[in-house]
């Protein structure tokens, strides 16, 4: 079955330009260049919420990982996190010296990384917005910057032509993509981890692995991306582009699944929710749009559980021409089908156990980053009591 429109939002007054859907679907958040933010309930009949703050355009929404905040950034140069409740309180911090046109949580919910047009990207705790950190190579704004899943990479895209890569721990730049033609509107990266995708001026959506820092996929469009948002399970890419049209990607087998005609005028953003039934998008025509995604429901579920066991859909199988080896190779073997059957049995508890071992390494890894950062508290305490102590011999001896 196809997509298909199931709401329709009406309530901004100026072009939308950012969406997102909270945990449980419950609520979809929009940010406008009519320096609103609005939060619409996914209810019939429930009213909306219009948030006023902002004193300039917001650029960019997100939910919190949780769904009891949305943080958004503005062309006033600030970020608010606001509760969305009816009273919407909200704090606000100078977050830039330029607009603000990203902000992202981390998926612990713990830190914000926000991109601006001061050609800074810059993390900062949630709980008391305290500043942490700049990264500062872009030589333009820079219009998006993402975590990765595990938290330990940041991406960010800028009209200086490049994506950077960058690691949250050392702070360095670790790789910089520079294949794109023109400005980079949007990046995020893969549920994997493994791979980024980028959406560009130049009308192309490239895919690159990041762990060998190769293109992957390359989509040559006829109009400006965007926007993009990879559906949950990793095998799709929802893109918004000025030509009015939604794209769906089916990205095993490389190629343009759905184009998608809604918006009257330039289709600025878009996001699936956190399940993939469902996605969003806003244009400049001041209209939210929520569509049904109809993907074949079993073709996805069974691939988010693999999913949520691990980190399971690699960067290797973005590759058409792989997946397409792999298969004909499969078919080659049908001879026998009993054999052919075994064979399947084998393959399929194989990849089982490999899963589970992933899963497990994963949890491992989790586990090993929280004992680090526990043995790094210690050692300060433990610096500071020896420092005390040094002084107090020192104050005795003086």
């Amino acid at each position: 079955e196809d997509p298909s429109l199931e709401r329709h939002f009406k309530g901004h007054r100026d072009a939308v330009t950012s969406v997102d859907f909270s945990l449980n679907k419950k609520q979809l958040a929009s940010g406008s260049m009519d320096s609103c933010l609005m939060i619409w309930s996914m209810k019939p009949q429930m009213r909306a919420y219009r948030f006023v703050g902002h004193k300039d355009a917001v650029m960019c929404v997100q939910f919190s990982p949780s769904g009891h905040l949305v943080a958004s950034g503005s062309r006033d140069k600030t970020v608010r996190l606001w509760v969305p409740s009816v009273q919407g309180e909200s704090t606000v911090f100078k977050a830039h010296t330029g607009t603000v046109r990203s902000v992202h949580f981390s998926s612990d919910g713990q830190s914000l990384v926000t991109a601006s047009d001061d050609k800074t990207v810059k993390v900062w705790t949630v709980h008391r917005q305290k500043f942490l950190f700049s990264l500062s190579q872009h030589i333009n704004w820079v219009r998006c910057a993402r975590f990765s899943p595990d938290g330990r990479l940041i991406v960010s895209a800028s009209d200086d032509k490049t994506v950077k890569l960058w690691d949250k721990t050392s702070r360095e730049c670790i790789h910089s993509f520079c294949e794109h033609g023109g400005f980079v509107n949007h990046v995020d990266f893969h549920p994997s981890g493994t791979c980024i995708a980028a959406a560009g001026t130049d009308s192309t959506v490239k895919v690159w692995d990041v762990r060998m820092n190769r293109l992957l996929q390359h989509y040559q469009g006829n109009s400006v991306v965007n926007s993009l948002s990879f559906h949950p399970s990793g095998n799709y890419l929802v893109t918004a582009s000025n030509d009015s049209t939604l794209k769906i990607l089916d990205l095993l087998e490389g190629r343009l699944l759905y184009t998608l005609h809604g918006h009257q005028g330039p289709a600025t953003c878009v996001a699936f929710s956190r399940t993939g039934d469902l996605f969003a998008s806003g244009g400049s025509d001041e209209q939210v749009m929520v569509w049904k995604t109809n993907f074949d429901a079993a073709d996805y579920s069974d691939a988010l559980k693999t999913q949520k066991s691990c980190s399971s859909v690699d960067g290797s199988h973005l590759t058409g021409s792989e997946m397409d080896h792999g298969i004909h190779h499969k078919k080659t073997k049908t001879q026998d089908p009993g054999r052919n059957h075994e064979q399947q049995e084998e393959d399929a508890r194989l990849v089982n156990t490999l899963e589970h071992i992933m899963g497990q390494l994963d949890v491992l890894t989790q586990t090993v980053s929280i004992l680090e950062q526990r043995l790094t508290l210690t050692e300060d305490k433990l610096k500071e009591c020896l420092e005390n102590q040094q002084k107090i011999i020192q104050n005795k001896t003086n």
